[in-house]
């Protein structure tokens, strides 16, 4: 697989030099400063491009921009509303403005306002270090008591709730705006300081849209859209939802293997893909995140490998990042199905047989403990983890030859 690096551009406490001191080749990034339904221009595209080709004394820094992660789905395609059709007409001229500049492959997600959620950013390990966790009862006193979401107490299950009211009445103030914080920093616009009174209005939105209508939405989207990537040899890849079950009452298309299964055939197209997150999926207790590969091997366009430790039997439940190699994903078996699926690609003459993986989040450990950098994306921790990863493809290779 080709191994890749998740960089957040030119202010990443991460430097290039410490990418391709991890071992990796390929750069996943985007233009995190454009506004979502704007046209990414061919300048903007250059610039990128530029900055992960050369390190900031000029020299070149053996790296290519491999992936963008993401290319955003506008709120108003996602709701259709306001400026939709237009923002379809954006993106597919950004399809043909990366490709002009070399880049074939897009991660997107169809997750309505939030990116991802977690209750704590930095919650303490055994072994002194740091992982993000997502705590179920935490999350139900987040949202029952301190947002105040109409009907959220009917959301969850009597004894989640009966935790949620204790956890908020042994709070104090700093202790409720730090659980408002970590929550909203999946939110977008949270670097902006978003108040409780934006979130309820974000959320307001989808009053009137459940899971259907926004699988509809995605068709919709992807109807208008694959036919330039298929035209322009490009692969569009959807990352799950984060966590992958409803939160906040919003709806989830892109949680389980029926959802893929569904989103894939609603639009059939070699450009209509899947971004498979080990991590994402691994949350779901009723996800066999190896059935899925197995499945789904030749969409599978990006990958995430990334491990997390399930602290309940539920469908919706708490979970932490645990170690790329321990957690209960079984990495191995996983890694091995995708060198499978690359020797298939290699023997049917597909240009696109190397599959590229990135090692996703990543513990807080050694320096990151004090670099306090982007939550999930510490230097050190995502280097352990892609030398764990690179090792288990090399062990693969040395004694399972057929794989190669």
């Amino acid at each position: 697989m080709l191994q890749t690096w998740r960089w957040f551009g030119p202010n990443d406490l991460t430097k290039l030099e410490h990418v391709r001191q991890a071992g990796a080749t390929g750069v996943v990034s985007a233009l995190h400063h454009v506004r979502s339904g704007d046209v990414w221009t061919p300048a903007e595209i250059d610039r990128r491009k530029r900055d992960i080709e050369r390190f900031s004394d000029e020299r070149p820094s053996g790296l290519h921009w491999a992936v963008v992660e993401s290319l955003v789905v506008s709120e108003d395609i996602k709701q259709q509303r306001g400026d939709f059709r237009a923002h379809y007409a954006n993106y597919r001229q950004s399809l043909e403005n990366l490709k002009r500049a070399g880049i074939e492959t897009i991660c997107y997600n169809f997750m309505p306002v939030i990116d991802w959620t977690r209750t704590n950013l930095r919650w303490p390990l055994p072994n002194g270090g740091t992982a993000m966790r997502f705590d179920y009862a935490e999350f139900a006193a987040f949202d029952i008591h301190l947002l105040k979401r109409p009907g959220a107490r009917d959301d969850f299950p009597e004894e989640i709730a009966a935790k949620a009211g204790a956890i908020v009445a042994g709070m104090d103030d700093a202790g409720k705006k730090s659980l408002v914080d970590n929550v909203v920093a999946g939110l977008p616009g949270a670097n902006e300081h978003l108040t409780l009174d934006n979130v309820r209005e974000l959320l307001s939105a989808y009053d009137e849209i459940d899971a259907d209508r926004l699988r509809r939405h995605l068709t919709d989207f992807l109807s208008e859209v694959v036919p330039t990537a298929e035209r322009l040899g490009m692969r569009l890849c959807c990352h799950p939802d984060d966590p992958p079950f409803p939160l906040l009452g919003l709806p989830r298309v892109m949680s389980t293997m029926e959802d893929y299964r569904l989103a894939l055939g609603a639009v059939p197209s070699p450009a209509n893909g899947m971004t498979f997150c080990t991590g994402s999926l691994g949350a779901r207790p009723d996800n066999d995140l190896v059935e899925i590969v197995r499945t789904f091997a030749p969409d599978i366009h990006f990958v995430h490998l990334r491990n997390v430790t399930r602290q309940s039997t539920d469908i919706a439940g708490s979970f932490f990042e645990d170690e790329h190699l321990g957690g209960q994903a079984d990495m191995v078996a996983i890694i091995a199905e995708l060198m499978i699926e690359e020797k298939r690609r290699r023997a049917e003459g597909r240009t696109d047989h190397q599959i590229p993986m990135r090692p996703d989040h990543g513990q807080d450990i050694a320096d990151d403990l004090g670099r306090r950098g982007q939550p999930g994306y510490p230097t050190i921790g995502r280097l352990k983890g892609l030398a764990e990863l690179r090792g288990v493809m090399t062990a693969l290779a040395a004694t399972h030859p057929d794989l190669v």
